[in-house]
C-alpha cells in the first residue's frame, strides 16, 4: 500500500477510535449512571472515575487530531498503537463485567486499530 493511502486509512481508523473513546468519557461525565452496570448507584466515586477516563481520552484525542491534520505519520503511528492498546485494556473491563458488547466492541476496534498502525508502518514511501 502506498504511504498516502496508508496514512489516510490510519487517520480514519485512529480518529474514529479516539473520538469514540472521548465520547464515552464525556457521556460518563454528563450521566455517570449510563456507564455503570445495571443496578448500580451513581455516586461521587463514579464521577471521579469518569474524570479519570476523560483525563486519559480527551488529551489523546486532541493529539491524534493534531497529528492527522498536520499529517505526522510517525506521531500517528505511536498514538495509534497507544489507542489500540487502550482498546484492549477496555476489552478487559468488558470481560470483568461479563458484558459481551463491552468485550467484543473494544476487541474489534483494537484489532482494526493495530492493523491500521501496521499498515502505516509497512507502507511504501
Amino acid at each position: 500500500m502506498q504511504f498516502r493511502n496508508a496514512l489516510r486509512f490510519a487517520s480514519v481508523v485512529t480518529g474514529f477510535n479516539v473520538l469514540v473513546s472521548a465520547s464515552f468519557a464525556v457521556v460518563g461525565l454528563v450521566d455517570p449512571l449510563s456507564m455503570l452496570p445495571a443496578g448500580s448507584v451513581a455516586n461521587d466515586a463514579a464521577f471521579t472515575f469518569a474524570l479519570y477516563a476523560a483525563a486519559r481520552s480527551l488529551p489523546l484525542a486532541v493529539f491524534v487530531m493534531v497529528s492527522i491534520f498536520m499529517r505526522f505519520g510517525r506521531m500517528l503511528t505511536v498514538l495509534g498503537f497507544l489507542a489500540g492498546i487502550i482498546q484492549f485494556a477496555d476489552m478487559w473491563v468488558g470481560i470483568y463485567e461479563s458484558n459481551l458488547i463491552k468485550t467484543i466492541g473494544p476487541f474489534l476496534l483494537g484489532c482494526l486499530q493495530l492493523y491500521a498502525v501496521w499498515t502505516l508502518q509497512n507502507a511504501k514511501r
